[in-house]
């Protein structure tokens, strides 16, 4: 019975341990998710918590069609990610993100934006 309740209380220890959030998580876009735009955007920006490793984190930008509308690679300077756009027309694209932190935690997301 005792072993029972040893294993009972390191069970309640590690899922009540607090959780350490290192994570670069997405803190602003431009353009901003939702947003609907009277002229198309030349790039998109994203700006991170945490400092990105390059090598590991990606932005692509696709169009309703599923056809990347991303020119080149996009490129990382500490927080912040941006991508070049090919020329766009009206409709709707989606912003596809990795972002691998420097401590080499991995957060992904996507967000879609309206040229009018």
């Amino acid at each position: 019975m005792k072993s029972f309740a040893a294993v009972i209380s390191s069970l309640l220890l590690i899922v009540s341990a607090p959780v350490a959030y290192a994570h670069a998580s997405l803190s602003h876009a431009s353009p901003s998710s939702g947003s609907i735009l009277s002229a198309a955007p030349q790039e998109v920006t994203l700006t991170f918590t945490d400092t990105l490793e390059a090598a590991f984190s990606k932005v692509t930008v696709t169009d309703a069609n599923g056809t990347e509308v991303s020119q080149g690679k996009g490129q990382v300077s500490g927080n912040v990610m941006r991508v070049a756009l090919k020329p766009l027309s009206a409709g709707i694209y989606k912003v596809n993100w990795r972002a691998v932190s420097t401590d080499t935690h991995k957060t992904e997301g996507n967000f879609a934006f309206s040229v009018k």
